[in-house]
């Protein structure tokens, strides 16, 4: 008997959804940072186990959409709702349940749910047990998993919980694929989150990423990748002073491409204005959204 399931993990921004991904398959596919809504796209990635094939999807956090990007954003969570097998409802601990348990039931699931209480490392195991019982109250969920996803605590519980979920069925995809998205993308994602390290408040959220060429020769790969902002302030707060930050940025960028292709890389970065691209379906179609 082989089982296989497509399974989708959906919450608020920061609840904690990229780090579970990166745990669960053991490969960073989708990029984190302490800020909110770093996840823009829908990140698929494939476990393969004797036995079972689970297709997990990252999701960008649930918000209530300002400009067309979150509109965009917000409907690769309503995609991901009408293919999953089993949901994933993933809560910070710290975070009002009450709301995240709304939050929860206005997605209408059709599907069977998984209760996730992230970060179990950071408060108390009188605590916890308390958020348990609320949840197993709530009724909705076939089962409440408390886990560290940093830490990965509670990873192992929470795979055999979906395994048992999960439909009889042939794999979807070979038993090598880790994900459905090329290194082109990775490499973009790669950047895009050195940015939000580097850069403070409204620059992450104004910024794209496109990979412009990827080119494999004999000793390295030469990427080009043009970082669009909405505003020329922003792009000199980018480039710093005398190149200063796109300096810093193009280097830590280079050292985790090079980390992820395992080669060699020259890495160039072009910084251009594009005003309100956020709200422009020709820019968005460009640039992968």
């Amino acid at each position: 008997m082989h089982k296989a399931g497509f399974v989708n993990i959906f919450g608020k921004p920061n609840a904690g959804k990229s780090t579970l991904l990166n745990a669960i398959i053991g490969e960073k596919l989708a990029i984190i940072s302490p800020k909110v809504q770093t996840t823009r796209h829908r990140i698929t990635g494939v476990l393969t186990e004797p036995g079972y094939q689970i297709v997990f999807s990252d999701t960008p956090g649930i918000i209530d959409p300002k400009y067309k990007l979150h509109e965009k954003m917000m409907s690769a969570v309503k995609s991901a709702l009408e293919d999953a097998d089993v949901a994933l409802l993933i809560v910070d601990a710290k975070d009002s349940l009450d709301e995240n348990l709304a939050l929860f039931e206005s997605l209408k699931l059709k599907v069977p749910c998984i209760l996730i209480l992230n970060k179990m490392d950071v408060i108390s195991k009188e605590d916890m047990a308390a958020l348990v019982s609320r949840c197993e109250a709530w009724g909705h969920a076939k089962a409440v998993i408390p886990i560290s996803a940093r830490q990965q605590k509670g990873v192992k519980e929470l795979i055999a919980k979906i395994v048992e979920l999960i439909p009889e069925a042939e794999a979807f995809y070979p038993d090598d694929t880790l994900t459905d998205k090329s290194t082109r993308f990775f490499v973009a994602e790669i950047i895009r989150e050195k940015i939000f390290h580097l850069f403070e408040e409204e620059i992450p959220y104004h910024t794209a990423v496109i990979v412009t060429q990827f080119q494999e020769k004999e000793t390295l790969t030469k990427i080009t990748a043009e970082i669009i902002v909405t505003r020329e302030t922003q792009k000199g707060i980018i480039l710093g002073e005398k190149g200063k930050s796109i300096r810093e940025l193009g280097t830590l960028a280079r050292k985790e491409i090079e980390q992820f292709i395992d080669r060699k890389v020259f890495l160039e970065l072009f910084v251009k204005v594009r005003g309100k691209w956020r709200d422009n379906d020709l820019y968005l179609k460009e640039y992968g959204y």
